[in-house]
C-alpha cells in the first residue's frame, strides 16, 4: 500500500508546475531551513514575544535532529521506483522518518501556538507545513509512512514542549 500510495503521488510530479513546486519545497525544507528562517524572522519582527519565538524554533530544531536520529537507526532506505527517477537530490540515503515532515510539523505546531486565536489553526503554517510533506511524496523521495512517522514526531516533539516555549515569552501560555 505504501508504495502504491507513493507510486500515484509522484506520478503528480509529472507536471512541469506541481514538479516545480514540489522541487521548492524540498529544497526549502532541507535541513528545515524554511522553517528556522521562519522563526527566526518571528523572533526579530514580534519583539515582546521574542524569547517565546527562539524557543518554538529551538522546538523545530529539535525535531529535526530526533528524526535524524531515529533514521540513523532505522536505516530505511530511500525508495526506488521502477520508471520513475526522483526529481531531487537527497542529502541522505535513508528515509525513515522524513525529516522535512517532522521539522514541518513542529513547525505547524510551535509557531501556530505563539498566533492569535483562529490562526493559531488557520494561519500559514499548517498549510505550508502539508504542502511540505505532500512534496516530499511528490518527488518521490519518501514513502507515505516516512512523512506520516516524520509528522508525528514532529507535531509530538512541539507539543512536549510547547509550556517551555510559551513560559516568559509573553503569552498567556
Amino acid at each position: 500500500m505504501d508504495r502504491r500510495l507513493l507510486a500515484a503521488l509522484r506520478g503528480c510530479g509529472e507536471g512541469p508546475r506541481v514538479a516545480r513546486t514540489a522541487r521548492a519545497l524540498s529544497w526549502s525544507g532541507e535541513h528545515a531551513a524554511l522553517w528556522l528562517a521562519a522563526g527566526l524572522a518571528g523572533a526579530s519582527v514580534d519583539r515582546p514575544r521574542r524569547r517565546a519565538w527562539l524557543r518554538a524554533t529551538a522546538l523545530v530544531g529539535a525535531a529535526h535532529v530526533a528524526s535524524m536520529g531515529v533514521k540513523r537507526v532505522v536505516r530505511r532506505p530511500r525508495p526506488l521506483l521502477p520508471g520513475a527517477q526522483p526529481l531531487v537530490n537527497t542529502a541522505g540515503r535513508h528515509s525513515f522518518p522524513s525529516s522535512h515532515a517532522a521539522s514541518s510539523a513542529a513547525a505547524a505546531v510551535a509557531f501556530g501556538a505563539l498566533l492569535p486565536g483562529p490562526f493559531r489553526l488557520f494561519g500559514p503554517f499548517p498549510p505550508l507545513a502539508a504542502g511540505m510533506c505532500a512534496a516530499r511524496l511528490v518527488v518521490g523521495v519518501h514513502y507515505p509512512s516516512d512523512v506520516a512517522a516524520g509528522a508525528a514526531l514532529g507535531a509530538a516533539t512541539a507539543r512536549m514542549g510547547r509550556a517551555w516555549s510559551l513560559r516568559g515569552g509573553g503569552l498567556d501560555g
